[in-house]
């Protein structure tokens, strides 16, 4: 283990999700979501199988030991990315980053409604700070002068999005079981760019040169974050890199400003402090848990 490399990996991930988002949003105006999901997805692929090659890894990634586990999560997430894509087009990109951080609270409840997971008052404590800090960035949306135009119909796609996304973790944690990590990530591309192609008929353009670049670049750099992020993972525990999540919240107001001319209200930046606190709380409680359980399996006595 070597935990400043999985650090240094996780933050180089993230960086490389928020240029990604930014590509999306900037072509949100000239190709339709289900467009740029099939770039998103279909060009991560050479990426991921030269990851996979260079591995050693190939053989085992492209064997899929139960198919239709591959096909359900990939229907989830294309849901999921097909909602993000089209709320990168009707908010501004902090705002989505911030509201997209409902995922991991909404995880929590789900792992306990549908994995039996125990859900401890601490952690529900915690899980209800973090969706007090979502309600509060999206409080201005809910004015009577806001509802029902665009910005309303992007936090609606952006909260299904986290939805969608809480969903493809329980559903990730099912497969892993049974499947290998690099299959479920390569057939997770290769499904939603199936998945992406049943859109043609809604709307699909030939994109300007500049726009297929930054649609190319998308799935490129995507595909590369996804390979830094699970090797973060292979240098650090989750309770060392899963903070660093939460960078993503200040290069999304650093890119907004700088590319979007996007400036965060008061209560988008009070919120996501709320967010980013919850989130701190589960990750700091559940390290807790894992050090006293590490403790605690040396000085069982072995029955015989």
């Amino acid at each position: 283990m070597s935990p400043l490399r999985g650090i240094a990996l996780k933050l180089t991930a993230v960086v490389l999700f928020t240029i990604m988002a930014s590509l999306i949003k900037a072509s949100s105006e000239h190709v339709p979501t289900g467009e740029a999901v099939f770039f998103r997805s279909f060009f991560a692929m050479p990426v991921i199988v030269a990851w996979l090659a260079m591995r050693g890894d190939l053989r085992s990634g492209l064997k899929a030991k139960n198919p239709l586990l591959h096909i359900w999560r990939g229907l989830i997430g294309v849901m999921a990315m097909g909602c993000g894509f089209a709320a990168l087009g009707l908010l501004p990109l902090p705002e989505v980053t911030a509201l997209g951080f409902a995922a991991p609270m909404m995880t929590v409840l789900l792992a306990a409604l549908m994995l039996g997971e125990r859900l401890r008052a601490f952690r529900l404590s915690a899980v209800g700070l973090g969706l007090l800090g979502v309600l509060i960035v999206l409080w201005p949306r809910l004015s009577l002068d806001e509802l029902g135009g665009s910005a309303t119909l992007g936090v609606a796609l952006v909260l299904t999005s986290a939805v969608m996304r809480a969903l493809a973790q329980i559903q990730i944690r099912k497969m892993v079981a049974v499947e290998e990590t690099s299959a479920i990530v390569f057939y997770f591309s290769l499904t939603a760019t199936v998945f992406s192609l049943a859109t043609i008929p809604f709307g699909w353009v030939w994109p300007a040169p500049e726009v297929v670049m930054m649609l190319v670049g998308a799935g490129l750099i995507g595909g590369i974050g996804q390979i830094f992020l699970t090797s973060a993972y292979r240098f650090a525990g989750a309770a060392v890199v899963a903070p660093f999540d939460y960078a993503s919240i200040l290069l999304a107001i650093l890119f907004g400003y700088w590319f979007f001319d996007e400036v965060p209200t008061a209560m988008v930046l009070i919120g996501s402090v709320v967010v980013v606190a919850a989130g701190g709380i589960i990750i700091w409680r559940e390290r807790q848990l894992g050090l006293q359980r590490g403790k605690a399996r040396p000085t069982m006595t072995p029955q015989g």
